[in-house]
């Protein structure tokens, strides 16, 4: 059913608030933490592993056992199902059975009548433990051929035959760093028996779904036993994709076992030890290219530390290969992907999903290309965009770029910013000031939308109208503060001429939508966003049969405005129509289901369509330096983003201005550390530095692509926001990078590594004065 084009579109496209503000602002948000659970709770708590390889040959839990308070005890023993956590590969275990694969991994799990008596249960634990050699580091896992699934490769066209011919030829290495998800709620989960063996579960879950078959799974029970609900999260950005179904999983084993409600939930020190991150990548380049710096070959190893376990991790780098091109167009390419098992904890989703990470890599190379040959980068980078000549428009997995519209967001952002008035600006400064200096550049992003795992591209909706016009909205995608509900019900609210408060979002629950795909992949809005729309068009067209019957109209005759119903020269309001219609035996209730078009991908061959459409988005960023300390400071940011035609551009720029900043600290502040033994040294607010409201730029220029609406049949032509902006804060590398390279010789390429941390600048800065080359 089509859209009714005579609804108003004020109720979408407009800067409403997010539907929870009052209740962030007010502290009447219910987390999973805060919702009320039963006197005897039990608090549960893991007991982990120092060791990062080693066998397990025993594990004395007798103390525990008998520590105040403790109610019961279990080990990979006591799973009566499977004992696994792994959704693509079961390669993950709740707890070990015997060996140990990462420094902080479960061994056990101990509830009791109160948080502190399970934490000092759980440290009277006495395991006894050989140690076995660890693999750390990426380099290490290839020299040994350790990965977690086998390597893969994409090639297109002759790039060996193109860099031989190429006038000009260049080498480097890439490194980029992993990062913390950090979000402000930690991984929690809480567990309460329920008659005839069923279980209802709370989890802060981006896929209840899949918490769902997992704790199924583990309890060894069939999914129907399970229900899993999810309000809202604090945070997610991808890790709490596929990681809560540990706590999940292991707080539903101690409640069966019990018979009591088990709540489990880490501090941040645990969570950060215990969960996975972005993946952090290494790279390995050669290209070919001419005296415009436009690439003519290219040859690529690209390895990530994936962790003992696959995880996400295959997906994960296969869509790094699907984004290593960004905005380029690669005639000549040859990509090696290698997926590395180390004995850390197993990586995990992160907002894009690989993506940044091969955009990174191809950033890096024009970067260099444009310094050798001593242009400006903004010019080699345009030089290579897609559609640039108006005929290079084909990804190197055979996808056509076929709303293109990134020469437009490069030069009008490049007029906008006054990126050469700025630049220019920039040389006199840095000409004048030996200690502090300035950079500048400017990066684009395209973005691709859809998950590459086909199948999630579905979502499903539920809608009930009750006789006074009210209407209850569900739908499988959950909250996680960046405004999704807010979003679906405006869409609701707009299909059936209804004012926003009329419209009520419940609790994502699998008993009311069944096998919901994650929230990931930027793809909530389109997914559940057309599914309620679907089924919001249904009660509108039963709606309007009756009226036409009720009333003695014609269908053309019967409009939905502003909280009534317009029949001819009649107008009621919408609750009068909805007990007409009850009183009338017309169902009130409806589903939509939605799946999206035009997906074809072959995962094995990298060919096909991936993605439905492609978002984009263009960034200048102007840093500081300063070359005696290292630190640096972001001056100003222009950003002009695409998001088509916007469903409610309050939350997009919010969206933008957060991944954006997020994006910031992952390249800049926010270091992962692990010592010689595998153990995780930056597991708390003291020495993982995430970025805050000091570190925003005072001065912030972001606009929304105008007259821009999908090609695509997205959801009234709007295009995803959530991972697209994240990756404009390569400009700011980019910028500390040019600063840099400011302290040095022209031609000069700073080998600065990500996150350009205070010590990274200063090797950058010392290694360009020292050794230009």
């Amino acid at each position: 059913m089509a859209a009714d084009t005579t609804a108003p579109a004020t109720v979408t496209a407009t800067a409403a608030r997010h539907e929870s503000a009052h209740l962030h602002v007010s502290g009447g948000a219910r987390y999973c933490d805060d919702i009320p659970l039963p006197a005897d709770t039990l608090h549960a708590v893991f007991g982990v592993s120092d060791c990062a390889h080693g066998r397990l040959d025993a594990l004395d839990l007798e103390a525990v056992r008998a520590a105040p308070g403790v109610a019961a005890v279990i080990t990979a023993g006591d799973i009566p199902g499977d004992n696994n956590y792994g959704g693509v590969v079961k390669d993950d275990p709740l707890l070990v059975e015997a060996e140990i694969g990462y420094a902080g991994q479960p061994l056990f799990a101990v509830a009791a009548t109160s948080y502190r008596q399970a934490r000092r249960a759980a440290a009277l634990a006495r395991p006894s433990v050989t140690p076995l050699p660890a693999i750390l580091g990426i380099r290490e896992a290839i020299a040994a051929e350790s990965f977690v699934a086998p390597t893969r490769r994409l090639t297109r066209g002759q790039p060996e035959a193109a860099m031989a011919a190429a006038p000009n030829r260049l080498a480097g290495s890439v490194s980029i760093g992993g990062q913390d998800h950090f979000y402000l709620e930690g991984q929690i989960a809480a567990a309460l028996p329920q008659e005839d063996g069923g279980m209802l579960v709370y989890s802060s879950t981006q896929h209840p779904s899949e918490v769902q078959h997992i704790v199924a799974h583990a309890l060894g029970v069939a999914s129907h036993d399970v229900v899993v609900q999810c309000r809202r999260m604090g945070g997610g950005f991808g890790g709490k994709e596929s990681q809560p179904a540990l706590l999940a999983a292991v707080a539903a084993v101690l409640a069966r076992r019990t018979g009591r409600p088990v709540k489990l939930r880490l501090d941040r020190d645990a969570d950060m030890i215990m969960t996975g991150k972005r993946h952090d990548f290494l790279a390995d380049y050669e290209v070919g290219f001419d005296d415009d710096g436009r690439m003519s070959g290219l040859a690529i190893m690209l390895a990530s530390r994936c962790g003992y376990s696959a995880d996400l991790s295959l997906p994960v780098n296969d869509r790094a290969v699907c984004h290593l091109d960004n905005a380029y167009f690669l005639e000549h390419v040859a990509i090696v992907s290698h997926r590395c098992r180390t004995h850390t904890v197993s990586n995990t989703a992160f907002r894009g999903f690989g993506g940044p990470q091969g955009m990174m890599v191809i950033e890096r190379i024009l970067d260099d290309i444009a310094r050798h040959l001593g242009h400006d980068p903004r010019d080699v980078r345009r030089a290579n965009l897609y559609g640039s000549d108006g005929t290079r428009d084909t990804t190197p997995y055979g996808q056509t770029v076929e709303d293109n519209v990134l020469p437009r967001l490069f030069d009008e952002l490049e007029a906008t910013s006054e990126y050469r008035a700025r630049r220019r600006a920039a040389a006199d400064w840095n000409a004048a000031n030996p200690v502090i200096k300035r950079g500048l550049a400017m990066t684009p992003v395209k973005f691709g939308i859809s998950f590459t795992a086909t199948h999630y591209n579905q979502a499903g909706a539920l809608i009930n109208i009750y006789r006074d016009g009210s209407v209850l909205l569900n739908h499988g995608g959950t909250e996680m503060g960046q405004g999704l509900y807010t979003k679906v019900a405006q869409i609701v609210a707009r299909e059936l001429g209804l004012p926003l408060s009329a419209i009520r979002a419940s609790t994502t629950d699998t008993s009311k939508i069944p096998n919901t795909s994650a929230t990931a992949a930027s793809s909530g809005s389109d997914l559940n966003g057309m599914a309620a729309a679907i089924a919001a068009r249904e009660l509108r067209e039963r709606l309007r049969e009756h009226a036409c019957e009720h009333y003695d109209a014609c269908a053309h005759e019967v409009r939905f405005a502003d909280g009534r119903v317009h029949i001819g020269g009649r107008s009621v309001s919408f609750a009068e129509l909805c007990e007409s219609a009850y009183t009338a035996r017309v169902s009130l209730s409806a589903t939509g289901f939605y799946r999206t078009p035009k997906i074809d991908w072959d995962k094995n061959s990298f060919t096909g369509r991936p993605f439905y459409y492609f978002a984009y988005g263009t960034a200048v960023a102007e840093v500081a330096i300063d070359t005696l300390s290292g630190e640096t400071r972001l001056l100003r940011a222009d950003i002009l983003h695409d998001v088509g035609s916007s469903l409610n551009p309050h939350l997009d720029v919010g969206q933008i201005e957060g991944g954006f900043l997020q994006g910031v600290g992952w390249l800049t502040s926010e270091e992962l550390c692990w010592d010689e033994a595998g153990r995780l040294r930056t597991h708390a607010p003291s020495t993982y530095k995430i970025p805050t409201a000091r570190d925003w730029p005072a001065d912030t220029r972001i606009r929304l692509l105008a007259d821009a609406a999908n090609r695509e049949e997205t959801i009234y032509r709007s295009k995803a926001v959530g991972e697209p902006p994240f990756m404009l804060a390569i400009a700011v590398f980019h910028a500390i990078r040019d600063a840099a390279a400011a302290c040095g010789p022209a031609g000069c390429l700073p080998p600065l590594r990500a996150p350009a941390t205070p010590e990274a600048v200063l090797d950058a800065v010392e290694a360009v004065r020292t050794d230009p080359a």
